[in-house]
């Protein structure tokens, strides 16, 4: 497989923050993120996986180019599986069936997994996750691998806050106006049997 070039990483950081940042909600964020990652990296699959919130287990979020079987092996221990990133260092393993810090290694080789990087997502100095690549074949993941998979995630970090954020104020919008419009409908039934001139008079001067 021909490597990237640093110069083509860095294109393709910036087509990816364009494709991460234009969507507005959590999920698409977290799909466009590992559907780029394995687009640029040329990777068999791509995960996203987050901290449960007691932060013993990672999830798989989104994914991409691997099966529902593998998918929905089994609970994912931190402990157990390449821990290191979760302290913020990306880790590189060449045999993901053989290396000691990997679980569920058989499960990786009928899945036709061999090498994997896995890259932590910080957000405010803080792992809430990683980005794993999967390679089919052997691969000595090179600085610029590691980098440019490193800025991707942080960039996802980013944007998924503030899709959070979006879908918050769109959520908060919404029932503002379902709120106005209960009151109008409640106004209106309240002023049947009035006058005409009067109902009219009332109902636009509250719009």
């Amino acid at each position: 497989m021909v490597k990237k070039s640093e110069s083509s990483y860095y294109e393709m950081l910036y087509e990816v923050a364009v494709a991460v940042n234009s969507v507005r909600t959590p999920e698409g964020v977290l799909r466009s993120t590992v559907e780029n990652v394995a687009g640029a990296v040329g990777a068999k699959g791509c995960s996203l996986l987050l901290l449960t919130p007691d932060g013993k287990r990672l999830l798989h979020t989104a994914t991409c180019g691997l099966s529902d079987g593998y998918v929905r092996k089994g609970p994912i221990s931190v402990d157990k599986s390449i821990a290191e990133a979760l302290a913020g260092k990306p880790v590189a393993v060449l045999d993901a069936t053989t290396d000691k810090r990997v679980q569920y290694r058989e499960q990786k080789k009928k899945e036709g997994i061999v090498s994997i990087l896995s890259v932590p997502i910080m957000l405010r100095g803080k792992a809430i996750g990683v980005i794993r690549v999967y390679m089919a074949e052997p691969r000595q993941f090179t600085k610029d691998d590691i980098y440019f998979v490193s800025a991707v995630a942080n960039l996802g970090a980013i944007a998924l806050e503030n899709a959070q954020l979006y879908d918050l104020v769109q959520k908060d919008y919404e029932t503002v106006r379902q709120d106005m419009l209960t009151c109008r409908a409640t106004l209106a039934d309240e002023w049947i049997g009035q006058e005409p001139g009067v109902v009219a008079h009332r109902w636009w001067k509250f719009m």
